[in-house]
């Protein structure tokens, strides 16, 4: 058999191995075509390339393919390469500090492997996409940190700074982050507080993860949690606005870290939403176009008022500094 066919079969094999967790010698070699003993001296083949594949003896056994200690080469089908491709590019944008570098190094020799074809798709996507990125930058030591911390269940000590006071130390059980579109959260249970806080990333300082382990408790769902304190908790006032729409219209364009939108009754949705200035929460609920019931706070319907009455001031008929309508006697 030729080189070129060995290497082929052991690429195939290495996409079954790929593809689900466990095979059994036989199963490889019906679906290879090949003998039970070629399985085992390309399992061989694959292990000396940095490909972790783990066999079990006896009844049940069979061959499974592990995690490594160094990274061996990927073997992706064109689906993937270009989601791969795509999805390096918009990391090299991001907002975890490093990540930019890396995912372009990563970017450049992907391409280098790539066929043309495929080359020219990924090229074709990038040249027609840009990024806007307005977040803060996360450093990536950070994320690794606090991802291990919320995988092994270790609680994290370090100092956060909230707005309009001084840092301060806090120890929590950390449950799981949250990015949104500009900033990264952590949901986590503070030991202090004896309650479930979220805590912006970009906010904290000297993070420890302690050897601490702690028993997981019950908690909110972390996506919806974060949404609710990051839309409604840093603001001075929390409107609850009514408007004629269906929840998935008003969605579209109320960003989750800006509002929260829920179904109501009668075609009607609620929209949940903070701000510090009511002019500010006035014009942004006029701006959305829809028929609108401010429930609360009543500060808010004398702020729209207001609007209203400079809006129709603006669309008036233009006067002159006496007051009285050009040509006018």
């Amino acid at each position: 058999m030729s080189v070129e066919a060995t290497v082929e079969r052991v690429l195939r094999l290495l996409a079954l191995l790929q593809r689900r967790p466990s095979w059994t010698a036989a199963e490889l070699a019906a679906e290879l075509g090949v003998t039970d003993r070629s399985v085992r001296r390309d399992v061989e083949r694959l292990r000396a390339v940095g490909y972790p594949v783990h066999a079990t003896a006896g009844v049940g056994g069979g061959y499974q393919l592990g995690a490594g200690t160094r990274l061996p080469p990927l073997l992706l089908d064109d689906e993937e390469a270009i989601a791969t491709a795509v999805s390096l590019r918009l990391a090299s944008g991001g907002t975890v500090a490093g990540a930019g570098d890396a995912a372009l190094r990563a970017l450049a020799k992907l391409d280098q492997v790539m066929p043309p074809r495929l080359r020219a798709e990924v090229r074709a996507v990038h040249g027609a996409t840009e990024t806007l990125v307005a977040g803060i930058e996360i450093d990536a030591e950070l994320l690794v940190t606090l991802a291990r911390a919320c995988r092994d269940a270790v609680r994290v000590r370090f100092r956060y700074s909230s707005r309009g006071s001084e840092d301060l130390e806090r120890t929590v059980e950390p449950v799981r982050m949250v990015a949104t579109n500009r900033r990264w959260y952590l949901m986590a249970w503070d030991l202090d507080r004896d309650d479930w806080r979220t805590f912006r990333l970009d906010r904290m300082r000297e993070v420890t993860a302690t050897t601490w382990r702690f028993r997981p408790r019950e908690h909110p769902d972390p996506v919806a949690y974060v949404q609710r304190s990051v839309s409604a908790a840093p603001y001075r006032y929390l409107a609850k606005v009514r408007l004629r729409a269906s929840a998935e219209e008003v969605r579209d364009l109320v960003p989750p870290q800006v509002g929260r939108v829920e179904e109501d009754r009668d075609g009607w949705c609620l929209l949940v939403a903070g701000g510090d200035q009511l002019d500010w929460l006035a014009v942004h609920v006029a701006r959305l176009g829809y028929e609108a019931e401010i429930l609360e706070p009543p500060q808010l319907r004398e702020a729209a008022a207001r609007l209203a009455e400079r809006v129709a001031a603006m669309a008036g008929e233009p006067q002159t500094p006496t007051g009285r309508l050009p040509g006018a006697d």
